[in-house]
């Protein structure tokens, strides 16, 4: 094999480095885009010596294709600054089918070019220093728990950064009161105490509002047919006992 191409997931890290040390002159392209710009709208690719850090680019457009990252307003953000990804060019879809109401929503105007138009993807990117752009979850995955605004792929990114840690998901369980943060990870040995252990890890990794109550430890991630996490198929985890402590 002298190429892979690998794309309709986050790549892990990981696995990757499996890969190269197993195949150091295979080249490796990431593959990003969504179906609604056929298939591909962005590609990283990775020779023999290209390092690999914690997260792996989705790289540059393709040819004949626009990427933006903007704002709420619409408005170019700089390098470094999180925005969403808007992406248009020749392989952009006409619409959804007898759906007028979602492609008026999805498909819009090019604010920078009045014939065009460009579909924006729900998806939380950046321009890194370098020209690639970096993958950080969906814009939905924001979620609000006590008061606080929590971006569920920052969880997921602390975890991966664990070296027994292959696959990461963090989701909030229960409603009201009752709601929790809970991650699942896939790790290369479960080993003795390995959630508590984790659990410690994110302790030092993140802010106290954002760490799991609960960390599961799964064989596997379960998957819908299009090859996603099946977060309504992740176990429901045991209640965590708290115990009342007064104020002094």
């Amino acid at each position: 094999v002298e190429q892979l191409l690998v794309g309709g997931e986050v790549l892990s890290p990981s696995h990757l480095r499996r890969v190269r040390k197993a195949l150091p002159a295979l080249r490796l392209v990431n593959g990003y885009g969504p179906t609604e710009n056929t298939t591909f709208t962005c590609c990283h690719v990775m020779r023999a010596g290209t390092r690999i850090g914690n997260t792996v680019p989705i790289g540059r457009p393709i040819a004949n294709t626009r990427v933006y990252v903007l704002d709420a307003r619409m408005q170019p953000v700089p390098v470094g600054v999180p925005g969403e990804l808007y992406a248009g060019g020749d392989g952009l879809a006409r619409e959804y089918l007898h759906q007028p109401e979602l492609t008026a929503e999805k498909f819009v105007a090019d604010p920078f070019d009045a014939q065009a138009r460009v579909y924006r993807s729900g998806d939380r990117v950046r321009w890194r220093g370098d020209g690639t752009l970096e993958f950080l979850g969906r814009l939905d995955d924001q979620v609000k728990l006590r008061g606080f605004r929590i971006e569920l792929g920052d969880i997921e990114s602390a975890l991966l950064r664990h070296d027994d840690v292959h696959e990461a998901v963090a989701m909030v369980r229960g409603e009201g009161s009752d709601a929790r943060l809970v991650a699942y990870v896939v790790a290369s040995h479960a080993g003795e105490q390995l959630a508590a252990r984790l659990s410690a890890y994110a302790a030092e990794q993140l802010p106290l509002y954002m760490q799991p109550s609960a960390i599961m430890v799964l064989e596997r991630l379960p998957l819908t047919i299009n090859g996603k996490v099946d977060k309504r198929a992740l176990p429901e985890p045991e209640q965590v006992a708290t115990v009342f402590v007064a104020p002094e």
